[in-house]
């Protein structure tokens, strides 16, 4: 496959991550609150990743890029047919991304300071901020996993575990194996 189509490609995965952990778990776990964790909830977690996604996917046609530029309290966020129709959709999106793009220069905002009032810029590429919302994504999805563990859930193997841990267990497990 394509390089640039693979970068794409990851984006796809990870949503279709996000599909499987929307059709295994109920709506009431989706939108539960858990104390020990900051009062959130898997639907919480699971818009905010979403949001970057689509973000990246608007600029990536025209226009800079806003982290802090998202809607907190939305359906997707409460809603897990809402969240689930959207992450179909964004894949669909994706999956007709021109990989031309991936090139284009963005001026990228997020705040990231803690003790400055503004957000801070950065140029970057629509290429490059592919990597960090997949990288953003998978963490997130670890905290889901971890907020579906106190739940009791049995969430799907894998999930919000990095790519190249999956790798490493893999090539590890192999290793182990041919010892034996």
């Amino acid at each position: 496959m394509n390089p640039d189509r693979e970068l794409i490609q990851s984006v796809i995965e990870t949503l279709r991550q996000g599909e499987t952990l929307l059709t295994a778990i109920s709506d009431e776990h989706y939108t539960r609150k858990i104390t020990v964790a900051f009062n959130a909830s898997l639907g919480g977690h699971y818009r905010h990743c979403l949001d970057h996604f689509r973000a990246l996917l608007e600029a990536a046609a025209g226009g800079d890029l806003n982290y802090d530029h998202r809607e907190r309290g939305t359906l997707v966020e409460t809603d897990r047919f809402a969240a689930l129709n959207a992450t179909r959709e964004l894949g669909e999106d994706y999956a007709i991304l021109d990989a031309a793009f991936l090139a284009r220069t963005l001026k990228v905002t997020c705040k990231t300071s803690y003790s400055s009032g503004g957000s801070q810029a950065s140029r970057s590429t629509v290429g490059r901020e592919i990597m960090y919302a997949v990288a953003h994504a998978v963490h997130h999805y670890a905290l889901i996993g971890v907020m579906g563990g106190i739940m009791g859930l049995n969430l799907p193997a894998g999930f919000g575990v990095a790519p190249s841990t999956l790798k490493h267990q893999a090539e590890t497990a192999k290793a182990t194996a041919s010892y034996s």
